[in-house]
């Protein structure tokens, strides 16, 4: 009888410590998130010469994109 009581013990000590431990991993998946790798500094902007025409519009793969998007 006593063996019983031992080992209910040591299976209430698992299950405590494994829900410590679950507990332990939920909180770190919580915070590991906010963890924000850096990012590589963007690239410089380079000045384009004035069009000749006057006017400033550029068809960019920006402007591209977005049109691209907008299709109905």
């Amino acid at each position: 009888m006593k063996t019983s009581a031992s080992s209910s013990r040591l299976s209430r000590r698992t299950l405590f410590a494994g829900a410590g431990v679950a507990g332990a991993a939920a909180v770190a998946a919580t915070a590991l998130p906010a963890v924000v790798p850096r990012r590589a500094e963007p690239a410089p902007m380079t000045d384009r010469p004035a069009p000749e025409k006057g006017g400033g519009y550029a068809l960019t793969e920006h402007v591209k994109r977005y049109y691209k998007t907008a299709r109905v």
